[in-house]
């Protein structure tokens, strides 16, 4: 049965390489994605991002389509491609700071009261920064962020809507926060020269 298998993704990587067959590249995926996303999912522990991870590998696979003539055992090129990916995700996610959103309280409608004139001013150029780094995000992530932040969705509910894996509404949202508090730390430099 391997045999037969190994057969049947040699004949695809042909049909993929010569013919840049759309249709030998989709049963070729239907044929491993099971068996890659269960090996990506092995190392970054979450449904979403193995499905991430091998649909990136595949993505790859298409862009270097005509190179494939030169690879002698496909399915091990997949599996290291899989493994490669997957150990990526999980550097940059864990070079990452996780922030909980709930830690950092935005409040863009905020009025002073009872402050001083200069805290009145600290406070406006806050939230100046904070909507204009909003504004500046990418297109995607502003909108993930507004959804998250502004409107309350979950994680899940926002990847369901907007078509995309858990993994990605979460790491737009990290960089919005990331962008964003260094909008507050801009903020704390300007009140500290103040002084």
């Amino acid at each position: 049965m391997l045999q037969a298998i190994n057969s049947k993704i040699r004949d695809l990587q042909i049909r993929i390489t010569l013919y840049s067959e759309v249709r030998a590249y989709e049963e070729l995926y239907k044929l491993l994605f099971i068996e890659l996303n269960r090996y990506s999912y092995s190392f970054t522990k979450s449904n979403e991002c193995a499905e991430e991870v091998v649909s990136d590998v595949f993505i790859k696979l298409w862009k270097v389509r005509m190179q494939l003539r030169e690879i002698n055992n496909l399915r091990k090129y997949l599996y290291t491609a899989t493994k490669n990916y997957s150990l990526n995700y999980i550097l940059k996610t864990s070079k990452k700071q996780v922030v909980e959103l709930d830690e950092i309280i935005i409040d863009t409608r905020a009025s002073v009261t009872n402050n001083s004139p200069e805290d009145i001013y600290i406070t406006n150029e806050l939230m100046n920064n904070i909507k204009r780094v909003i504004q500046e995000l990418p297109p995607q992530c502003q909108q993930i962020f507004q959804l998250v932040r502004e409107d309350g969705l979950k994680y899940k509910e926002v990847a369901s809507i907007l078509n995309i894996s858990p993994c990605t509404v979460r790491n737009q949202m990290v960089i919005a926060i990331r962008k964003i508090s260094c909008a507050l730390m801009l903020t704390n430099d300007l009140s500290f020269s103040k002084s």
